[in-house]
């Protein structure tokens, strides 16, 4: 029954895209609940021989996060690319339907890079990755999501339905991209910058009104 719900609420979704005006935007996170999260759900990950300042800052309101393509890993033992990223905290799931949302600011220049990850795969590390290539924002490095990203606030949602292994992306409330899920066992956010083939030299992108949220 509640496989049936979550595909009547997919298929809703595409239906509504479908028949609306262009210029019409959904809500997203209708039917959801955001939790609560606290500076203590946000696990920075930046690299490891590297003080936090020296990779990003925090104003109370946008986190700004930027890596460079020789930087050390997160880890000195890790054998992974360069990144600075949130890992979230606190709300790893295995089942339900769950969604990240946040406003991101990509900076002209910035490419080969990931922005955002839902963490969790069956035979990859992850079930779904956002990168940014020459201004686009990208499902991997395949399907476009949103071209012409730079310099410009775009608000982003990202719902994961685990039962139905299913992923919907959203940008400012039109529905962009549905992708298949790829598995795995537990899955947690991540978002911010993580070098990814053909990289710039500075990779940075900027964050705000972060939330997660649960499916009623």
């Amino acid at each position: 029954m509640a496989s049936h719900r979550t595909f009547s609420w997919i298929a809703a979704c595409m239906l509504v895209v479908l028949l609306a005006p262009p210029s019409t935007a959904q809500d997203p996170t209708a039917g959801f609940t955001a939790v609560s999260l606290s500076e203590g759900n946000f696990q920075l990950q930046k690299p490891y021989n590297m003080p936090s300042s020296a990779r990003y800052s925090f104003d109370g309101t946008v986190r700004r996060m930027w890596v460079f393509s020789s930087d050390e890993p997160f880890k000195a033992e890790s054998d992974t690319r360069p990144r600075t990223e949130m890992r979230m905290t606190g709300y790893d799931y295995s089942s339900g339907v769950w969604q990240f949302e946040g406003s991101v600011f990509v900076p002209s220049g910035t490419t080969g890079v990931s922005i955002m990850q839902v963490f969790g795969g069956g035979e990859t590390a992850t079930t779904l990755m956002l990168h940014v290539y020459d201004g686009a924002l990208r499902y991997y490095n395949q399907r476009t999501v949103e071209d012409n990203i730079y310099d410009r606030w775009i608000r982003v949602n990202v719902v994961h339905d685990v039962g139905a292994s299913a992923l919907t992306v959203f940008v400012n409330g039109n529905l962009k991209l549905t992708a298949s899920g790829r598995g795995g066992d537990s899955h947690y956010f991540k978002f911010g910058v993580y070098t990814q083939r053909d990289s710039s030299s500075r990779m940075e992108s900027r964050w705000k009104n972060v939330r997660i949220l649960k499916k009623n």
